[in-house]
């Protein structure tokens, strides 16, 4: 008589449950569901958070690693908690609990947020843990939970396991190409984050009424969901009674317009956390940022202003200025965020076609520099470095190579410099300019000069510049901020930027003060 092994060492292969396994499709929407919700909400995180800590690389980097450490201990207690409790019983509340904490991530972010001086890492990490780390971790729990409900048979453990694994991480991949290719477009990001945590609730009241637990008593389930509700109302009281600092989200930015309190006329536009732009609805020719005198110099400097071509729109107010002081100027704008222009026009008085067009092209600027002709363009400025956030794909080599074939012989280009106080962006663009152009003038602002994150603008040419006449100029408006006299080592040993290389975020950190 022979024995099987199998059967003495594992006398029953079946896994002693007391709640009968979900249908298959329902097991597979809320793995699917609840992991496509948790990266709806990293994606948006970046949105929310972005008023008080900027978008960077920085603020990417806090949250999808907060929202990862969410998704590895919601697995971990939801596993622990489904050999404890009958699942049928714990996925309700689950997906009521955390779909009340994605609401509640919107009052605690603005409530923290506004009480924070600016971005940085703690900062980032502060918002991210008390925003979403909550919700990530619950909603994270329900997989492990559906796992231990469909596990019958030890037989069949790896293909169950692996079904339901390869249906979670197929919600995730939705979640993300689902809410960063459509979502943003649809709706404000208050409103998409309350619409998921909603959805959420809502499926977590279904959960229960149509398939919970036989074993909890209606009174018990009842109160358990009442109380998550509970905390739903009060997230929600708080979305709608906590101010929210934009006016308008748009898929890039949260804008924000501000009237100047002492002259109704000066309007300037806020992104994110940031002054960007300012403008003069009465008087185009006033121009109240440092930087955006500089670089008018350099305009004004320039042998020809015929054809202008900016990378940037913000508020258009050198493309204003320009129409007011030298009609019949050529100029073209790409901005990337149309929504932005929109709100330029309905709330900052600009009119694109009066007194003469102004040509906006809506669209990334290095893709659609390609479309211009080579020896195009008299001038260049670009402006694309707003908020805390750097373009690097704009900072790079192989695009300054890109702007020296749209500029004719002679031409300039000026560029607006965000940096922290210790200067190693800056420094590096300007050695990364040097690598193309024969002459640079870099012109640091106060803040940067001090030692703070501010503003400076660099101007270069194949052809000569007279670092002295820069200055002056700055000299006879009375403005704040240095020339760098020794150019050669300043440069010394920065970082040339590449596509391959281009560190822009952690250069300007360095040594950075806010």
């Amino acid at each position: 008589m022979t024995s099987n092994a199998t059967d003495v060492d594992r006398p029953d292969a079946t896994l002693p449950l007391t709640s009968p396994a979900l249908s298959a499709w329902l097991a597979v929407a809320l793995v699917f569901g609840t992991s496509a919700a948790v990266l709806v909400l990293e994606i948006l995180a970046s949105r929310l958070l972005a008023p008080y800590v900027g978008v960077s690389l920085e603020t990417y980097t806090g949250i999808i690693g907060t929202i990862l450490a969410g998704i590895a201990v919601g697995a971990w207690a939801g596993g622990v908690l489904a050999d404890r409790v009958d699942p049928r019983r714990l996925l309700p509340v689950l997906l009521m609990l955390g779909g009340a904490l994605a609401i509640t991530t919107i009052p605690v972010v603005r409530v923290i947020g506004s009480g924070s001086s600016g971005g940085g890492g703690p900062m980032i990490l502060i918002l991210s843990a008390f925003g979403f780390l909550p919700s990530a971790t619950v909603l994270s729990a329900v997989p492990p939970a559906v796992i231990k409900l469909q596990l019958r048979d030890l037989d069949e453990t790896g293909s169950t396991v692996g079904q339901l694994s390869a249906w979670s991480t197929a919600g995730a991949i939705f979640g993300t190409f689902f809410t960063g290719f459509i979502l943003v477009a649809t709706a404000g990001v208050s409103t998409l984050i309350v619409s998921t945590g909603l959805l959420l609730m809502l499926g977590g009241v279904a959960m229960a009424v149509f398939a919970g637990s036989a074993t909890a008593s209606p009174a018990a389930q009842t109160t358990e969901l009442m109380s998550v509700a509970g905390l739903a109302a009060m997230s929600l009281l708080g979305v709608l009674t906590i101010d929210s600092p934009c006016e308008t989200q748009t898929s890039y930015y949260c804008l924000a317009v501000v009237e100047d309190a002492d002259d109704a006329s000066q309007q300037v536009l806020v992104l994110d956390d940031l002054r960007h732009s300012s403008v003069d609805t009465d008087d185009p020719t006033v121009l109240s940022f440092w930087y955006v005198r500089r670089l008018v110099d350099a305009i004004a400097s320039a042998p020809a202003a015929d054809d202008i071509v900016y990378l940037g729109g913000g508020a258009l107010t050198i493309p204003r200025y320009v129409r007011a002081v030298a009609p019949g100027t050529a100029q073209t704008v790409f901005e990337i965020d149309g929504e932005l222009i929109e709100v330029v026009e309905n709330q900052m008085g600009l009119d694109r076609d009066v007194p003469e067009p102004i040509d906006i092209v809506v669209g990334d600027a290095r893709l659609s520099l390609r479309n211009v002709a080579d020896d195009s363009a008299d001038i260049v400025i670009g402006d694309a470095f707003g908020s805390r956030s750097v373009p690097f794909h704009l900072a790079t080599e192989e695009f300054m190579v890109e702007i020296d074939r749209v500029l004719r012989p002679g031409g300039v280009y000026a560029a607006n410099i965000i940096d922290g106080g210790g200067q190693q962006f800056l420094a590096a663009e300007a050695a990364t300019l040097a690598r193309v152009f024969d002459h640079v003038v870099v012109m640091r602002g106060e803040g940067i000069a001090a030692g703070r994150r501010g503003n400076s603008v660099i101007v270069a040419s194949d052809s000569y510049l007279d670092p002295a006449a820069f200055d002056q100029l700055r000299i006879d408006a009375a403005d704040p901020g240095e020339l760098v006299a020794d150019f050669a080592a300043f440069i010394d040993g920065a970082t040339i930027l590449t596509d391959d290389f281009a560190p822009v975020d952690q250069l300007i950190n360095a040594g950075s003060s806010q």
